[in-house]
């Protein structure tokens, strides 16, 4: 089979767990009658049927209805995208819950409440929790006990939340597998881990295939973001041990870093000992597990990486990011379409006319796509400057989603308790850093003895706290 089918499931993956639960199921005796083929056709899902109402049944009790579980799971990887596709939905279709019988428990309960027998309610009740559980969570419950299972239930929700976008039948059962992701990976049963270099290599590989913000080229990338002055952070899962679920990587730094770039330079060290450092630089997030989409993990990183920071390194006084602003130049383009040259003040109009040799429709996006236009050329970027960086504040303070930030990073740091702090020019001159911003990133300041009211102030009025240097652009 093409491995590019299983874009999901990593190939080693697969193989390591077709081997593990071949075995369980050989063991107990229970395997699918014949072969299924990949693309599951409706007589083999017929056969896989059987397979899931016996497992569902219980009969033999708990080790034969994992066993059947693993045999369920081991067809699943041996199924291609097509096949996989009609698993699914299969699932999705056949093993929701039970309308009918709920309808009648429903009767039931409505006929006790409120001056019926109280015994009698509870017990209606009880049904009613029973029936509220789907047979699909019940059966992918039991993977949680079989080797690799948690991760396999994580892998098998990123397929179906690309399968939701496109057909609505599928959205049940991503939910269904989101609430019981959610309460096997509450913070509680999350631990906080200091990676360096001695880390395994497998780890580290996953630290570069992972990385969602700043792109790691090669081992020499991975190591200087583990030098002496940086820092990596990463929750992990007791059921998935070598995989990091969300990691953060951190420079300690003199002042408030205003350039990717030079943070990341290899030859260039802000301090030559980490006990120098007066700032945390929280410089990329990456959520590692596209399965665990919609399950918050940040705020709780970012505050136990600060209190690890703090502990560990007195002088550390600032807390703060250097993030990207991936909303800026879609809005721009957006709003240029919508007032075209009326976008800018008076005064901009009139500077930017003496610099620019074509409409500004067509000049601002393409600042956003090729930098040599503009980026080394004194005049022009002296007239561009500060129309971009208002309006850039503008967007994120006051472009919204309902009462949320419509910019995703600026969501979810202000969500975490972050302020705004300063919008820095030219802070990530890569192709992406213009395509996304025009070169521009933010920082967040993570203030501890104001988190918890910016957290509040935000998520419940959707104000958002802003320091002068920030104002200053409006």
């Amino acid at each position: 089979m093409d491995q590019s089918e299983h874009a999901t499931f990593p190939h080693r993956t697969i193989e390591y767990l077709r081997r593990g639960w071949s075995s369980i199921t050989e063991a107990a005796l229970v395997r699918i009658t014949g072969n299924v083929r990949d693309d599951l056709p409706e007589e083999d899902q017929q056969r896989l049927a059987k397979q899931i109402d016996e497992c569902l049944e219980g009969a033999g009790g708990d080790v034969s209805q994992r066993a059947r579980a693993a045999d369920v799971g081991r067809t699943y990887l041996g199924l291609n995208q097509i096949g996989r596709r009609n698993f699914l939905e299969m699932l999705a279709r056949e093993y929701g819950v039970q309308e009918y019988e709920l309808a009648l428990a429903m009767d039931e309960w409505r006929k006790l409440f409120p001056d019926g027998d109280q015994l009698l309610r509870y017990k209606a009740e009880a049904k009613l929790r029973r029936l509220l559980k789907s047979p699909r969570i019940q059966l992918l419950s039991q993977f949680n006990a079989l080797p690799e299972g948690v991760k396999f239930l994580v892998d098998m929700r990123a397929e179906l939340i690309s399968l939701a976008r496109e057909d609505a039948v599928f959205k049940p059962l991503e939910e269904d597998l989101k609430q019981l992701l959610a309460s096997w990976f509450d913070v509680g049963f999350l631990e906080l881990k200091s990676i360096t270099w001695d880390a395994p290599a497998s780890l580290l590989e996953k630290l570069a295939q992972y990385e969602a913000v700043h792109a790691v080229r090669h081992w020499s990338d991975i190591k200087n973001r583990m030098a002496a002055d940086r820092r990596c952070y990463a929750f992990f899962h007791h059921q998935m041990p070598g995989e990091p679920i969300i990691y953060v990587w951190v420079a300690l730094v003199k002042g408030i870093s205003d350039n990717v770039q030079a943070l990341l330079d290899v030859r260039h060290r802000a301090v030559e000992e980490p006990a120098e450092a007066d700032t945390a630089v929280f410089y990329s997030i990456s959520n590692a597990q596209a399965g665990l989409k919609g399950i918050s993990f940040g705020n709780f990183l970012i505050k136990r990486v600060v209190n690890a920071l703090a502990l560990d390194f007195e002088n550390l006084k600032t807390f703060v990011t250097l993030s990207p602003i991936p909303g800026f130049c879609p809005w721009l383009q957006q709003q240029l379409a919508d007032q075209g040259a009326g976008l800018l003040l008076k005064a901009e109009r009139k500077a930017l006319e003496s610099v620019l040799d074509e409409p500004l429709e067509l000049a601002f996006p393409r600042m956003c796509k090729d930098q040599s236009l503009w980026y080394r050329q004194q005049a022009k970027e002296k007239a561009i400057r500060g129309p971009l960086m208002r309006l850039c504040a503008t967007y994120l303070s006051e472009a919204k989603s309902g009462s949320n930030a419509l910019d995703p990073v600026a969501h979810f740091h202000l969500s975490n308790g972050a302020s705004m702090e300063r919008i820095n020019w030219l802070a990530d001159t890569s192709a992406k850093g213009f395509r996304q911003s025009a070169g521009m990133m933010m920082n967040y300041l993570y203030k501890a003895s104001r988190i918890e009211k910016n957290h509040e102030a935000y998520s419940s009025a959707g104000k958002i706290q802003q320091s002068g240097s920030f104002k200053a652009n409006l």
